[in-house]
């Protein structure tokens, strides 16, 4: 046993070292809530509203961010209303920046409290906070975004 042990403790201590080494030098890209609105719904939910969060995207390195996906979720009001996933993302060119939309529709049963609290209640703006995870090719480590804000509930 211990023979193999001197065998496996140097490859495991390599194989360590170089995933460390990857990605040494390079500068987390920033990412910023550009914009964060109502639309009118394509599909028709019964009114409910649909939303529309565009994400600038800043990569500071000098190759293309490419991106697997994202994950994210909105809270009204601190109730949890939307979550979504994307996967046909683009690239951000090296040194470049860019913009990411994502989609995303109220949850049926969270509209529906929505609706009721507006019926109760009619206003056209909420507190809503954004948080996301884009999740990089490669070793990097996930991006965050956290933003809280008003939203204007009526479509322009």
């Amino acid at each position: 046993m211990p023979h193999a042990l001197r065998l496996v403790v140097p490859f495991v201590v390599l194989v360590l070292t170089g995933c460390a080494g990857l990605g040494v030098g390079r500068e987390p890209p920033s990412v910023f809530l550009q914009s964060f609105r109502a639309v009118p719904d394509p599909a028709g939910a019964a009114g409910l509203p649909a939303f529309e969060i565009e994400l600038r995207v800043i990569n500071p390195n000098p190759e293309p961010l490419r991106l697997h996906g994202a994950v994210y979720s909105v809270r009204l009001d601190g109730r949890k209303l939307i979550e979504g996933v994307a996967n046909d993302l683009p690239a951000i060119d090296g040194y470049g920046e860019g913009r990411i939309t994502l989609s995303a529709a109220v949850d049926v049963l969270g509209g529906v409290r929505l609706l009721a609290d507006l019926m109760n209640q009619p206003r056209d703006r909420f507190e809503y906070s954004l948080d996301a995870r884009l999740d990089p090719v490669g070793f990097s480590r996930d991006i965050r975004i956290s933003e809280t804000g008003q939203i204007d509930l009526q479509p322009r």
